[in-house]
Parts: C-alpha cells; structure tokens; sequence
C-alpha cells in the first residue's frame, strides 16, 4: 500500500464503530487542554490520576493490535514499545504544517506512529484531511475506524488541513524501538497498589476525580486569571443542554471569581444536574462525575426509540432562586459563551437530545454506568499482577474470572 521510500500503512475499518463510540465517550467525559492551540488530549496516564483508570481496559486491546500489526508491517518483530497512547480531538481552528513526528530533539525516540481516526470527515467535523508531502497515498480523507500508520522520520513529512467544523477525534500511538522510552512501567508504577488487594472491585472508588482547574480551562493562557474563556467540561455539558447546581450554598460569589482554588472546589463538591427547568435530584460527586454520566447516556441511550421501564427518577422544578443561581454559575465558568459554542455546538448527537431526551433514560443510563466501570474495574483488577510481573500492559486471557 506504499512505495519503498515512504513507508506508510492504511488499513480500513480496522476499529468497528461501536469500540470508535466508546473511546468518544471517554475522551469527551475526561480530556484536558492539550499540546497545541485548540487541541484537547486524554492520555493513559491522565486518567489514571483522575481515577478514571479503569477506562484504559478498552485501549488495551487496540495497542497490542497496533503494535503487532506495525511489527509486521514494517519488518520489525517484537522491537516496539509503545512511547505515548493518546486520545486527541482537533476543534475548530486547530491545524498543522509540514513536519516529521520526530522534528524535535526530544522526539527523536519516535520510529513509527499509529493513528486511528474514532469519527468521519463531513459527518462529524470538516476540514481535518490528513496529506503526505511525497509517495502514495497522498491524502488521507478521515472516516471512523480507519489507521494510517508510518515511520515517524522525513520519509513521512505531512500536514494536517485546519478543522473549520466539529470536532476531529484520534487515537495516536507513537512506536520506539528504544526500551527507556516505554510508557508502560511508568503506567504500571502510577496504577495504585490497592488494586492488587481488592478481591471485589466494588470495593474500590471508581469515581473520577477532577485533576487541576487549569487543566480544564480554554484558552490555557487564561487559565492564571480566568477571567474569559471557558471551563471545558462545563462547556460540553452547557452545549448538550445541561447546567450545574452545586448541592453546598454558594455565598460571595466574587470571591469564588477571584480565586482559582475556591473554583477548583466548588467543581470538586457534590452537584445537581438541570435542564429545561427540572433538576435531576441524585447527586453526583463532583463534575467530571456529572460529565461522565451525560456523555455516557449519550452513548448509549440517547438515541433510544422507546423508554426505559423499570425507572423512577427524582425529578423536580427548578425554582427560581436556583436559576439565578446556576445563571451565576455559568458567569463564573463559561465567561464566553459564544466561544464555547463556537468549539462544542456542532454533532449530531447533540442536536437529536432536543427531541429524544428522556429523564427515565437517563436515570437507567446512570445505573448502567455504574455496571459498566465495575465490569472495567474487575478486568483491571485481574490483570494488574501479570502487567507488574512482567513491566509491560497487555491483553490477558482471564476466562471465567469475569463472572458474577
């Protein structure tokens, strides 16, 4: 599929759509601003510090198969270590000129990349289109479950053609044949000991924690003062929709304004979830919870035909005191909001919620959540010991150890 002199790879449906939805799902609950200008990045070892590691189990499979599949295309078996796992969305504005993955003193580990494309040019984003300087193929049109793999060096110059629309969303693996640039024991290292002793993985939180509120904040040049741009996980749940309502009283809100720490912690609380003038009384433990929940249901759920039965949610009025209040709140973390909408307001997905939502739904989404991290929590729990023995991550065959 590629001449001699540039070696390159380009393998079609490689990743079925339904695993492309899932790893969506997990980048838009967890990434932070990323690397470069409206970009915005989950990586293995973000979300093993925001106890989100359970989510790693379904990249697993994907790495090893990218691995073994760039080891035999490229002649080079059982040399790679995997340098960096990434999921990585490009919004509107975000491009790149020509360069090689490995430009940089620092990069010079890089021998091959990898990326998987997890949504579709002109459905889901425009703009985006991958090009290689020289050799065949030269463009690279985008569609969900398609990889391009090539070497990193000057054989595989390449540009990226600025996104006008939408939201391009990749996951990019770097290859070293240079064993002191694994990811992997470094990964295995920040993977908390705790696991190795818990017999019933409900016994460990799996609730996500919020990392720094500079982390989240858009643009990152704002995020010493915040006083424009946006915080991105409000911003994703405001375009679906969705408005917070910390469950602790809210009193001088200016000092909240002028104090990174104080915003840091009212995100980090316990919350409600509103929308259209009803909150959802269950609460949920901080933010990146209340995202992961409404990314999840639209995931799995939104585009559901009929109701849930079988669900009861607490659902009341949202009184007038509490709309100032979210109102406040959104002056707090979404201080421009036609930015916000500029990046976000853009899929499918979203624009069906207008007419399908359904609080029953969601409330079942909420408890199925819950059944799917535990089942994530459990395969993580029983593969730990094989991946510190042996200082590497890989798929292992656990047979019956998964059932209830």
């Amino acid at each position: 599929m590629a001449d001699g002199e540039h070696p390159r790879l380009i393998l079609h449906n490689f990743l079925p759509l339904d695993l492309c939805k899932e790893l969506e799902f997990i980048h838009k609950s967890c990434c932070t601003v990323g690397y470069r200008p409206n970009v915005f990045s989950t990586t293995l070892s973000h979300l093993i510090a925001t106890n989100c590691a359970p989510l790693i189990m379904p990249i697993i499979p994907i790495r090893e198969r990218l691995r073994e599949k760039a080891e035999e295309y490229f002649g080079c078996q059982y040399e790679l270590f995997v340098e960096f796992t990434g999921l990585i969305s490009w919004c509107r504005g975000a491009s790149i000129g020509w360069h090689s993955d490995d430009n940089r003193p620092y990069l010079k580990q890089r021998d091959f990349a990898a990326v998987c494309y997890l949504n579709s040019y002109d459905a889901d984003f425009k703009g985006g289109i991958f090009h290689f300087k020289d050799g065949e193929p030269a463009d690279i049109v985008p569609m969900a479950g398609d990889v391009i793999m090539y070497t990193a060096d000057d054989r595989n110059i390449h540009s990226v053609d600025e996104i006008t629309e939408g939201e391009r969303i990749t996951l990019t693996l770097w290859f070293s044949r240079d064993a002191s640039y694994d990811e992997d024991p470094k990964l295995i290292s920040s993977l908390s000991p705790d696991l190795l002793g818990v017999a019933d993985s409900k016994l460990h939180s799996y609730i996500p924690m919020p990392g720094s509120i500079n982390m989240y904040w858009f643009p990152p040049d704002e995020a010493s003062s915040f006083l424009s741009g946006f915080d991105i996980r409000c911003g994703r749940l405001h375009v679906l929709g969705f408005d917070i309502y910390p469950c602790q009283e809210i009193y001088h809100l200016s000092a909240i304004i002028d104090s990174s720490y104080n915003l840091l912690e009212l995100l980090s609380g316990p919350l409600l979830i509103a929308r259209e003038s009803k909150m959802f009384e269950p609460q949920f433990l901080n933010i990146m919870h209340a995202l992961q929940m409404v990314q999840f249901y639209l995931w799995k759920f939104s585009n559901l035909k009929t109701k849930v039965e079988g669900t009861s949610p607490n659902i009341t009025p949202t009184s007038q005191t509490q709309k100032a209040e979210i109102d406040r709140l959104k002056s707090v973390f979404l201080k421009d909001l036609q930015l916000v909408e500029r990046f976000f307001d853009h899929s499918k997905p979203m624009k069906d919620m207008e007419y399908e939502f359904d609080w029953d739904n969601f409330s079942a989404a909420v408890l199925e959540w819950e059944c799917y991290v535990v089942k994530l929590q459990k395969e993580l729990v029983l593969h730990l010991p094989h991946w510190k023995t042996n200082e590497s991550i890989f798929c292992v065959t656990l047979g019956g150890d998964l059932e209830d």
